[in-house]
């Protein structure tokens, strides 16, 4: 029996459910099916096509290497995706396709499609479970409601994490190869020019990668986890963010490699350990209540009444936002690390966020786009979640009355300037003092711009337009 694997954002061999059950089933081949149009439509930045890509070249191997073949086929978009595998089926005498479940609403409405040209020709269609540690739907309140607020749903996951932990799935047995050959792969993809390869350093494909950076981790820099990982220019963090939107590595790994670190502690143990766990949760929430609620693939606020609030019309401020040219350091470097580097450290993505949406009232939507234009961990679940929580438009989202001081960030979190310096080379002559907030003459003198906005005054603007928003019945 023949059988096929789609792989998706699921780009690994190992603790592949999709995968296993293919191999378990018969001959399997693996299909990867392009659609650049339709990454283009999703706003796909090319960083993270080209990561995409270099990780395909690994599996490729990886997976030859058990004569298991990956196939590639390309199409315009998801629209042609039914045909496009109802085709190759036939022509490899498929008996059966196998696939992760993903929970954004383009992708199911195109698996409801592939699924019924499927049962047309009479070719088994089964989704399954890969992409979180808990399978969305089910951790439910009490009523039987996804959960809305943070604690309460990580308490219960916690709970249900203990009871039954997640089990590793074994890669494939080796396989007499079928037929046909695995496909050559292209360097690029049309429409996604290839990035600096500064970036493509940054982040080396393959899940022996992964596995490499994850173990660097758990091995040590995540008992500092909890103390470091605010501080943009220490190495605190575990920069696997990529990897798991990839699917290179499994929510998972993750989770098994951080309670083996821990003595198999959820939330008590080291602190560092626990910490991190809970930011796994916390990526889980977010991909619970995209599935949830279709409208977050839909670029709606989770919070209905935020709807109303008077974005301004800015296309200046919004310009000097992207380039890192606010007048404002540290939302300036950290902006400039994204264009440089294709990913951003996470306490500064909350203020360039919270920067966009508070200080300049320009709409999240549009700080979202250019986020996941250029990051090479784009993910919808996160990166909806975390702009709908600084523009206090989402689930359990800050309270609009927060306002982060971008100047008191930056001197709590780089005190010393070391971040600042490295992206912001035409202050790093500056005192410690200074380089947060420069004076009208040092920064005329670096040829640093001025502030764009006023900050406290930008700050009662906001309250403002937030505290007047009409109730929704």
């Amino acid at each position: 029996m023949n059988t096929l694997l789609w792989l998706r954002t699921d780009l690994r061999m190992h603790d592949n459910p999709a995968l296993a059950a293919a191999r378990e089933n018969g001959t399997v081949t693996a299909l990867f099916l392009a659609a650049p149009d339709q990454w283009r439509q999703h706003g796909d930045a090319p960083a993270k096509v080209d990561f995409w890509l270099r990780n395909l070249h690994e599996l490729s191997r990886d997976l030859g290497e058990r004569g298991i073949p990956l196939k590639l086929l390309t199409v315009a978009d998801w629209s042609k995706a039914p045909e496009a595998i109802a085709a190759f089926c036939q022509a490899h005498a498929i008996t059966q396709v196998h696939a992760n479940t993903e929970w954004a609403i383009n992708e199911r409405r195109r698996d409801a499609a592939v699924a019924g040209a499927l049962d047309a020709i009479g070719v088994d269609w089964t989704l399954h479970h890969g992409a979180s540690l808990l399978r969305p739907g089910t951790v439910t309140t009490g009523k039987g409601d996804c959960y809305r607020v943070y604690t309460p749903y990580a308490r219960t996951c916690r709970d249900r994490l203990r009871t039954a932990p997640v089990v590793a799935v074994p890669p494939p047995r080796p396989q007499t190869p079928p037929d046909w050959s695995a496909d050559p792969l292209p360097d690029t993809f049309d429409g996604f020019a290839r990035p600096s390869e500064a970036i493509r350093a940054l982040w080396p494909a393959g899940e022996a990668a992964a596995g490499d950076r994850l173990e660097a981790f758990t091995d040590g820099v995540i008992d500092a986890y909890k103390d470091e990982r605010d501080f943009p220019s220490m190495p605190g963090t575990s920069c696997l963010s990529p990897y798991l939107a990839a699917g290179v590595l499994s929510p998972g790994q993750a989770l098994r490699a951080a309670l083996s670190a821990n003595h198999g502690e959820l939330d008590s143990g080291k602190a560092g350990a626990a910490t991190w766990i809970n930011e796994l949760l916390w990526r889980e929430f977010y991909q619970h209540l995209l599935a949830a609620y279709p409208s977050l693939s839909m670029h709606q606020p989770m919070k209905p009444e935020t709807a109303a609030v008077p974005w301004r019309d800015a296309p200046d401020d919004l310009r000097a936002w992207q380039q890192g040219q606010t007048g404002i350091p540290i939302v300036d470097a950290a902006m400039r690390q994204l264009l440089a580097l294709g990913w951003m450290h996470n306490r500064l993505r909350m203020v360039t966020a919270m920067f966009l949406s508070k200080n300049l009232l320009i709409d999240w939507r549009l700080g979202e786009a250019w986020f996941m234009a250029h990051l090479v961990d784009g993910d919808l679940a996160a990166n909806n979640g975390g702009w709908q929580w600084s523009a206090s438009t989402g689930a359990d989202a800050v309270p609009y009355f927060r306002v982060f001081n971008p100047l008191s960030q930056s001197r709590r979190f780089d005190p010393r300037g070391v971040f600042l310096r490295e992206w912001l080379p035409e202050l790093a002559d500056l005192d410690d003092k200074a380089i947060h907030d420069p004076s009208p003459m040092e920064r005329a003198a670096a040829g640093y711009p001025m502030p764009i906005v006023d900050l406290a005054q930008s700050r009662l603007r906001a309250l403002e337009a937030f505290g007047n928003l009409p109730a929704v019945g």
